[in-house]
């Protein structure tokens, strides 16, 4: 399978992928309502936008967008409700533990490459015994430029000290699939995280795409 052969190393992104921190994220922007007074909104709305962070959130919440002249004051109001409770009801997608225990057991290594910011990624994955074996991580503010930009894969690379070509990017956003092309490495969009039903991933142009994280396995084991 185009891609997948040589393999090294799986890179993978973070929310939505490994991760699911939807239930934190709708928690930090829903308090900012219940603080204003308005109602609570229930955590299914929230969810289908987790993916695109703060961003996501205050639009869901406020109908707000970033043009608007306090988004700047409300975007960290939502930073700051997060980190006091990012770790409270966040956990690893069903099968992903097993996974990397599996990849181990190949004598793959693993990193991380999010666009999520060093700000939450460093606190949050120290807090979660899933990280301990990660061989990088790369966070949204890494490296100059963030996904789609090739440059923080290349910087996951690096660390690994391995080619790009000998890595696999696994991610469930079109920003993952396109990096991860750019960088000349395998791509594998996950749609067991955050995609809505309308979410056309076929147009994304990854080499595969997997349901379940046991799905990757499978993958590599063909290959």
């Amino acid at each position: 399978m185009k891609g997948f052969s040589g393999i090294e190393a799986v890179l993978f992104d973070l929310d939505g992928t490994l991760i699911d921190s939807a239930p934190d994220l709708g928690a930090a922007v829903d308090k900012m309502r219940t603080d204003r007074g308005l109602p609570s909104l229930a955590p299914e709305v929230y969810r289908p936008m987790a993916g695109a962070g703060a961003r996501g959130m205050l639009e869901v919440a406020f109908s707000l967008t970033p043009e608007h002249p306090e988004f700047a004051l409300m975007r960290e109001e939502f930073f700051v409700n997060y980190e006091n409770c990012m770790t409270q009801r966040t956990y690893a997608f069903a099968g992903v533990a097993e996974l990397i225990e599996r990849l181990q057991q190949r004598l793959l290594a693993w990193g991380v490459v999010t666009n999520k910011s060093r700000r939450f990624t460093e606190p949050l994955t120290r807090a979660m015994p899933l990280f301990a074996s990660a061989s990088a991580i790369v966070s949204g503010d890494t490296t100059p430029h963030a996904k789609p930009h090739p440059e923080p894969l290349f910087e996951a690379a690096r660390r690994l000290r391995l080619r790009p070509e000998r890595c696999l990017y696994v991610g469930d956003d079109e920003r993952d699939i396109v990096a991860g092309r750019a960088a000349g490495m395998g791509t594998v969009a996950a749609t067991y995280g955050y995609l809505g039903q309308k979410t056309d991933v076929a147009s994304w142009g990854a080499h595969a795409t997997i349901n379940s994280p046991a799905e990757l396995l499978q993958l590599l084991e063909q290959a």
